[in-house]
C-alpha cells in the first residue's frame, strides 16, 4: 500500500490534514483489507488527474490508533474528505473509481 498518497501519521495528521490550506481525502486503510488493496490504484489514478484540486493521503489504522479512534473509523477502507481542518464527507468500502470521482468532486 502507500501508492496512492503520502502515509500520514497521528504524529503529522494535524500538520498534514488538519493544517492543509487545499481539501485533503484521507484513505483509512489497513494491511490486512483486501478491499483497500482494490481502493489503492483507483486513488493513485485520481491523484494524478485531481491533484491540483486535492491532496490524497493515508493513514494505516492499526499504526495510528489515535487518528482511528477521534474520527470513529469503524471499518476499512474508509475514505473522508477534510477541508479547512473538518471532515466534511466521507464513504465506506471499495468504490469504483467514477463513484470515487464524484464523492470528491462533490465535496469540493
Amino acid at each position: 500500500m502507500g501508492v496512492a498518497g503520502k502515509a500520514v501519521t497521528d504524529a503529522t495528521f494535524v500538520s498534514h490534514v488538519l493544517q492543509s490550506d487545499r481539501p485533503v481525502l484521507v484513505d483509512f486503510w489497513a494491511e490486512w483489507c483486501a478491499p483497500c488493496k482494490k481502493v489503492d490504484p483507483l486513488l493513485a489514478e485520481i491523484a494524478k488527474e485531481m491533484g491540483d484540486k486535492v491532496e490524497i493521503v493515508q493513514v494505516n489504522i492499526d499504526e495510528n490508533p489515535e487518528t482511528t479512534r477521534a474520527y470513529r473509523v469503524m471499518s476499512v477502507p474508509t475514505l473522508t474528505i477534510f477541508k479547512g481542518g473538518e471532515p466534511v464527507s466521507s464513504v465506506t468500502g471499495a468504490k469504483p473509481k467514477s463513484a470515487l470521482v464524484n464523492f470528491i468532486e462533490s465535496a469540493l
